[in-house]
């Protein structure tokens, strides 16, 4: 086997926690040395071996990192992947990779014009809910799709104690930056780039001045039509994944584990890492060719955020493709930019 890309973060906060360290310290494909931790040193107290630099400044000198996880706040990854590259380094970069589509393109030319590669972290790719749901509408199982719905409900009324994410003066902020690139990118693995699309977004939470809830309608060929939906005010969160088709529907609730756990410390190597607890099953109804109608209950693909990180090392070392494209993000970013 190669070696292992030498990687480093660039925060130790919730999603290096939970997103990154866990997959990064258990795969013999990488070698997890370093950290910026500007002020509190917490992450020697789980990964003991760490480095733990002051400054972005400070881990891109680092001649033996290869993979920079710019891992920041939405309005410093542009400007962090962008030292990055001209560093010498491979960057991950969490979403949304850039404010709009000119700093997306500049990445990737940057990326190119020295020889190092940008990947985008979708994960969400990967989630038990959605892969069963892929699973279903590639089987052909709900015959012509007619309509698709994709749903991240969330009750949150109270601000983020965060200042930076409550207010118009830093950029790409609000739902639309934080929960639309994981639906749209969801959209675009399904079904590519729509014909056609509308957006609606507004303000619903008391004292909030950014979009806390978003609506977008994708148009395809052959008339189907995908909803996009996401809020912070819905208490019951409705099915998460519906598609309807000529010959049946499918409907899924949004459950996959893999956050809860990786939360918990329960680590991707774990027999249970990404198994749906029973109960959560798909419900397919399709109809036959007597009109009559049948229903089953579809268990899940085990989630595994793992297939991200083995796709990045594939690409590092073996020069593949990497699943989420270039063109891919062009496509997001040029919606959520609208």
């Amino acid at each position: 086997m190669a070696s292992p890309i030498v990687t480093g973060l660039l925060a130790y906060g919730m999603s290096g926690r939970i997103f990154h360290a866990p997959f990064l310290s258990t795969n013999p494909q990488f070698k997890l040395k370093a950290v910026v931790e500007r002020h509190q040193k917490k992450m020697t107290a789980h990964y003991p071996d760490i480095v733990s630099y002051n400054s972005v400044e400070e881990i891109l000198k680092d001649d033996e990192i290869e993979l920079i996880i710019v891992n920041t706040p939405n309005f410093t990854h542009f400007d962090f992947a962008k030292q990055a590259l001209h560093s010498g380094k491979h960057v991950l970069i969490e979403k949304p990779a850039a404010g709009n589509v000119a700093e997306l393109q500049g990445l990737f030319d940057v990326a190119r014009s020295v020889g190092k590669q940008v990947f985008c972290y979708q994960n969400r790719r990967w989630d038990s809910d959605f892969m069963s749901l892929k699973e279903v509408i590639d089987s052909g199982r709900l015959g012509k799709l007619t309509e698709v719905t994709l749903r991240y409900d969330r009750y949150k009324p109270a601000l983020n104690p965060k200042p930076f994410k409550e207010t118009k003066e830093t950029p790409i902020n609000g739902i639309v930056y934080e929960l639309g690139p994981h639906l749209i990118d969801q959209a675009i693995y399904l079904f590519g780039k729509p014909l056609k699309f509308e957006k609606l977004i507004t303000i619903q939470r008391e004292l909030s001045v950014v979009p806390d809830y978003l609506n977008f309608r994708l148009t395809y060929p052959g008339g189907l039509v995908v909803y996009l939906t996401s809020g912070l005010l819905i208490a019951d969160p409705l099915p998460a994944f519906v598609a309807h088709g000529s010959i049946g529907s499918y409907s899924k609730y949004r459950c996959d584990v893999q956050e809860t756990q990786l939360d918990k410390g329960i680590l991707p190597t774990d027999e249970a890492y990404g198994v749906e607890p029973a109960g959560m099953e798909g419900k397919l109804v399709t109809v036959g060719p007597d009109g009559e109608k049948n229903i089953e209950f579809m268990q899940s693909l085990k989630g595994d955020y793992s297939k991200l990180f083995y796709a990045v090392y594939h690409s590092i070392r073996e020069n593949a493709l990497y699943p989420i494209t270039e063109e891919h993000m062009a496509w997001q970013m040029e919606m959520l930019e609208a």
